[in-house]
C-alpha cells in the first residue's frame, strides 16, 4: 500500500504535458524523469524524525486517557490517508493508462485498440473488483461417467488425460494411479485402470496393461468403458501372443455389448490376428 501511496504521489507531483500532438518519445522520457526526481523526493519525507510525538505518563487514568486520545488521533488520521490514497491511485492509475497510450502512439506499429487495461497501482486500491466468477467446471458429458463429480475429482483425471493425449506416457501413468489411490473405487475407476493400462502399453509394459483392462472390465462389467476394457485387452493378450485367448476375448465384446463403438474395433483387431 505504501508503495502505492509513493508511486501515485510521484505521478501527480510530476506535470505532464497535457497536448498530444507533436509529442516525441524524448517527451515521454523527460516525464519520467521528473517522476523519477519527485520520487527520490518523498522517499526523504518518507525518513522520521527519530522523536517519536506520543507520550504517556501520569497516573493510571492519565495514561488511559491519552492512549484513547491518540488511537483516536491515528485512527482519523488512518481515514484521512485511506481517502487521500483511494485518490491517489485513481489519478495516477489514470496517468499511467494516458503514457501508455502516448508511448503507442510513438510506436509504429503499436495498435491502441488492443492496449489491455491499466491495473489500480497498488493491486487492490480504489473500489473493490467485481469478485470474478470461477470458471465453470470442464462438462463433464465427454468423461466416462454420467453423474456428478467432484472438481478436483475431475480436474486430476483430465490432467492425467491431458498428459496421456500429449504422449507423456510415464507422467500418464504416475498421474492414473495417484488418482486411483487418491479416489479409491470412484465412478472414474474403471476408466483410470484404462488410462494407466493405455500409458503402460505405450511404454512396452503389455502384460501390467493387460492387467490394467482385466481389472477394469471384471471389476466393472457395467461400466461405459467396460466394452473398451475388454477390447483392449484382446488386443494386449494378442501382442503378447496368446493368440487364441485373444480370438476369445475381442468375440465376447460383440456378444456382450453389441450396438457399442468398441465392437468395430474388435472386429479389426481380430482380422489383424487372423481369428475364425
Amino acid at each position: 500500500m505504501l508503495r502505492a501511496v509513493v508511486f501515485g504521489a510521484c505521478l501527480l507531483a510530476g506535470g505532464m504535458a497535457a497536448a498530444q500532438q507533436g509529442e516525441t518519445l524524448a517527451d515521454v522520457k523527460q516525464d519520467l524523469a521528473v517522476l523519477t526526481v519527485e520520487l527520490r523526493k518523498l522517499r526523504a519525507e518518507l525518513n522520521t524524525t527519530g522523536a517519536p510525538s506520543v507520550a504517556v505518563g501520569g497516573s493510571a487514568l492519565d495514561r488511559i486517557t491519552a492512549i484513547e486520545s491518540e488511537l483516536q488521533r491515528v485512527t482519523a488520521k488512518t481515514e484521512e490517508l485511506e481517502f487521500r490514497i483511494g485518490q491517489v491511485v485513481r489519478d495516477g492509475t489514470n496517468r499511467i493508462g494516458d503514457l501508455k497510450f502516448r508511448i503507442c502512439e510513438l510506436e509504429p506499429g503499436c495498435d491502441i485498440g488492443r492496449l489491455s487495461e491499466t491495473d489500480p497501482l497498488g493491486g487492490d486500491a480504489g473500489p473493490a473488483p467485481v469478485a470474478a466468477q470461477p470458471a465453470p467446471p470442464p462438462a463433464t458429458d465427454a468423461l466416462p461417467f454420467d453423474g456428478e463429480l467432484a472438481i478436483s475429482e475431475e480436474a486430476d483425471f483430465r490432467a492425467a488425460l491431458e498428459a496421456l493425449d500429449e504422449g507423456d506416457y510415464a507422467g500418464a501413468e504416475m498421474l492414473f494411479a495417484q488418482f486411483r489411490e487418491t479416489y479409491p473405487m470412484g465412478p472414474l475407476e474403471p476408466a483410470a485402470l484404462i488410462g494407466e493400462g493405455r500409458a503402460l502399453e505405450a511404454q512396452g509394459h503389455t502384460r501390467e496393461a493387460a492387467r490394467r483392462y482385466l481389472s477394469a472390465y471384471s471389476g466393472f462389467p457395467d461400466a461405459k468403458v467396460a466394452p473398451e476394457a475388454l477390447w483392449r485387452l484382446g488386443d494386449a493378450l494378442g501382442a503378447l501372443g496368446s493368440v487364441s485367448e485373444a480370438c476369445i476375448t475381442l468375440g465376447e465384446v460383440a456378444l456382450r455389448y453389441p450396438g457399442s463403438d468398441a465392437v468395430s474395433r474388435a472386429t479389426a483387431s481380430r482380422q489383424s490376428l487372423g481369428c475364425q
